[in-house]
């Protein structure tokens, strides 16, 4: 595997290793084909400093960010960092009020469009405890109405509302906000979120679905918390699928 012995930019090794982790993700992102053109954001805290954080540069590719072109910006989106790129105001309007109103259970976010998350919250019923990753997430899942794009301040006050104690949010008509204290939980949480999503619409497209009941859902949860555990949080799968990665490009390392 390939290895960044010295960052290429002016940063403690903290931050150099918060942007591999972030390049990375765009990238593993991208090989899952979930991607937007230039648009939707993963983002995480900069370790050891207040209300700054890292975001993709408007304007690239999920497959042409590196650790050294992601920006560095504050809760109000100004740009602290070195780089030259711009970042998408409906990127750091959205990520920023969550960094700077619900703490560590909000340092790594990602929001996509997906075509099978879009899907499921466009439907009036959300995510149905239809199949096993589904139960995962019932009654742990946030709805917010859609208002348009994301671009007012005022939204955010709504959106933390109803995401609750939560860490997804299914942005009704548009898309899920998916959150964690560390990037590889909340990788490993949008990876489960998508297979539960994609296989609703599988399910649905046939008829007749089969709904788990609540009792069964109840173990199921309880079970899956404790074979969580075991997992690191999401820290085998993260760094299963950077090795990935690193087989077919090393670039998100510069």
């Amino acid at each position: 595997m390939a290895t960044q012995l010295k960052p290429s930019i002016e940063c403690s090794k903290e931050e150099w290793q918060a942007r591999l982790d972030l390049a990375a993700c765009y990238r593993i992102f991208d090989h899952l084909g979930w991607g937007e053109s230039i648009y939707n954001h993963i983002s995480i805290k900069v370790p050891g400093e207040e209300d700054t954080f890292l975001i993709n540069p408007f304007g690239l590719l999920y497959d042409e960010v590196t650790a050294s072109n992601l920006v560095k910006i504050d809760v109000e989106g100004n740009n602290v960092g070195q780089s030259q790129y711009m970042v998408n105001k409906a990127g750091f309007t959205q990520h920023a009020y969550f960094h700077k109103h619900l703490g560590a259970r909000a340092d790594a976010i990602c929001h996509v469009h997906t075509t099978a998350t879009m899907a499921v919250c466009s439907h009036k019923d959300g995510l149905m405890p239809t199949n096993f990753y589904a139960c995962n997430f019932q009654d742990q899942i946030g709805y917010h109405d859609f208002e348009g794009v994301t671009v007012r301040e005022e939204e955010g006050e709504r959106l933390v509302e109803n995401l609750g104690d939560y860490s997804i949010l299914m942005l009704r008509n548009h898309g899920p906000v998916v959150m964690d204290k560390t990037i590889q939980g909340m990788f490993v949480k949008m990876w489960a979120l998508q297979r539960a999503c994609e296989i609703q619409v599988a399910t649905l497209g046939m008829g007749n679905p089969n709904i788990v009941p609540q009792e069964v859902v109840d173990v199921h949860q309880r079970d899956i918390s404790v074979m969580q555990s075991q997992g690191g949080a999401g820290v085998f799968d993260f760094e299963a699928w950077k090795r990935k990665i690193d087989r077919i490009d090393t670039t998100w390392r510069d």
